[in-house]
């Protein structure tokens, strides 16, 4: 979805999947594998993600929002150079992110060790849906097929 929006849109799409598995190939076997790694990206994603919007142009983000922490990173991006923003929260029913998840790691052997249905459910617990407090601008996508 995110690449349909980048394109509808005419905006930069930066993919955390895409960057992680580029700087850090078959390094990430597990949830603390990502955490680490993730965490030394943000820091130069954030300055890239600033430096394009101050330059006009758009930014898709294709990174998790499923935590608070994970939102307060990315509000901090567009918040400290007063970016226009949104956020969009595709809220789908479990069994349909379960086979898009098979579909991407059929597509993708290399990512068999991470889009597994245990890995679901361990990320799954942590989950919690944006809500306007948060000071987003939320668009919704909800589907059931």
């Amino acid at each position: 979805m995110s690449q349909e929006i980048s394109k509808n849109t005419n905006a930069v799409l930066i993919s955390e999947d895409e960057w992680l598995g580029s700087l850090y190939p078959n390094q990430i076997s597990g949830l603390n594998d990502y955490i680490k790694l993730s965490k030394l990206l943000k820091p130069q994603i954030k300055n890239l993600v600033q430096a394009i919007l101050q330059t006009g142009a758009d930014v898709v983000m294709d990174y998790p929002a499923n935590t608070l922490a994970q939102r307060e990173w990315l509000k901090s991006i567009f918040s400290e150079i007063d970016a226009p923003h949104e956020l969009i929260f595709i809220d789908l029913p479990n069994d349909i992110c379960l086979k898009q998840i098979e579909k991407r790691r059929l597509e993708n052997p290399d990512r068999e060790k991470t889009d597994t249905i245990e890995m679901f459910e361990v990320v799954t617990k942590h989950f919690l849906g944006p809500t306007s407090q948060e000071g987003f601008n939320i668009t919704t996508i909800k589907s059931n097929t």
